[in-house]
């Protein structure tokens, strides 16, 4: 139809058309500067007792993350009554706890438990009170009124950040709500030993059937880079502590699961030892995957001392925090365990196209 045109016409058409390009120009570039930027800085760490100094979190505001997540025992409230007034004593001391209050006022943060802010040292789903302990958890963090954390059970979350092509998803988990029973060591304090040993039953659990279907879910979904929080560790091997090894069916379960969804770019993060260390495994999974344990913010135990044989280097058994760096230009993330200064004192660099199944 063009061709009929006279040649006024056909001058009008090119100048409306040349008009609606330079229109469309600027919200084509209007849309992209609204898209979130990549994260590149996160940081994360564990175990801070509100009843003692936590001069850590000068170091970690210095760091400037774009997020901070709380990977369990954010406060020390183990309970021996229903009114719960150890947790909730524990969390108006942790409100007063000024570099932590800093933080949450300025840093995006996300946080789960582990136990001592469950309410149960080492506690699962058979303490009395993990209901009220949940309530208590939402109250602290300040979660929004139609949070389901408010109205189901157990606190796992997940969030995804970050534009297409350089999307980091956090899921944390809740290894504590419907966590089977443990199985008692029999030989208290021996190496590999020390309070607990693997446990093959069938029938136990970590997460429970609603947190497992909840978690294949979240790993469909899409991300390049996934950091799943554990506030147990999950690779570990060579001490008789908490760890998913205690559980080995529900390990394999995991591995299975990030095969079986294809998840690329899953990193562990957890805490709960008093230590930090960096460990990988390479034996039946689907790539290699690596663990970064961040323990903890001022709980630490400077004698320790294990096996680690998938532990990439010593560990680090002073107090620290976790660092997550994202170089998505050069297709880089670096995981370090910082000290009180800041400084990397352990770490490890991966390609982030490395993290996907072959």
């Amino acid at each position: 139809m063009a061709k009929n045109r006279s040649p006024m016409s056909r001058r009008r058409f090119l100048a409306r058309t040349a008009a609606a390009l330079a229109l469309a120009r600027p919200r084509r570039i209007a849309a992209q500067q609204r898209q979130p930027p990549p994260l590149t800085r996160i940081a994360f760490g564990s175990c801070a007792d509100q009843s003692e100094k936590q001069p850590i979190w000068e170091a970690i505001l210095a760091y400037r993350p774009e997020l901070f997540i709380f990977a369990g025992d954010n406060a020390y409230g183990d309970v021996g009554s229903s009114d719960l007034t150890e947790l909730k004593r524990a969390y108006a001391a942790a409100r007063e706890v000024p570099g932590m209050e800093r933080l949450r006022a300025s840093v995006p943060h996300l946080a789960t438990w582990d136990d001592h802010d469950y309410g149960a040292n080492d506690g699962g789903a058979d303490f009395p009170w993990k209901r009220e302990s949940q309530r208590l958890f939402a109250d602290f963090w300040e979660l929004a009124p139609d949070d389901p954390r408010r109205t189901r059970e157990g606190v796992y979350h997940a969030q995804t950040f970050g534009p297409p092509s350089k999307r980091v998803q956090a899921i944390l988990l809740d290894t504590r709500y419907f966590r089977s029973a443990l199985k008692p060591t029999d030989q208290r304090g021996a190496p590999g030993k020390e309070r607990y040993r693997p446990d093959d039953d069938p029938e136990k659990t970590v997460l429970g059937p609603t947190q497992w279907r909840w978690l294949e879910e979240r790993l469909a979904e899409p991300a390049e880079i996934r950091l799943v929080v554990s506030s147990i560790q999950v690779l570990a091997e060579g001490h008789g502590w908490e760890r998913w090894g205690n559980f080995p069916r529900e390990r394999r379960r995991l591995f299975e699961l990030i095969a079986r969804t294809r998840a690329e770019g899953v990193i562990f993060l957890s805490g709960d030892r008093h230590v930090g260390a960096l460990y990988e495994e390479k034996t039946d999974v689907p790539y290699p995957l690596i663990e970064i344990t961040s323990s903890g913010i001022n709980k630490f135990f400077a004698a320790a001392n294990e096996p680690g044989p998938n532990r990439l280097g010593a560990l680090y058994p002073l107090v620290n925090f976790g660092i997550v760096d994202i170089d998505w230009w050069s297709d880089e993330i670096t995981l370090a365990v910082a000290d009180v200064a800041g400084q990397p004192r352990r770490q490890a660099t991966r390609r982030i196209s490395a993290l996907r199944p072959g």
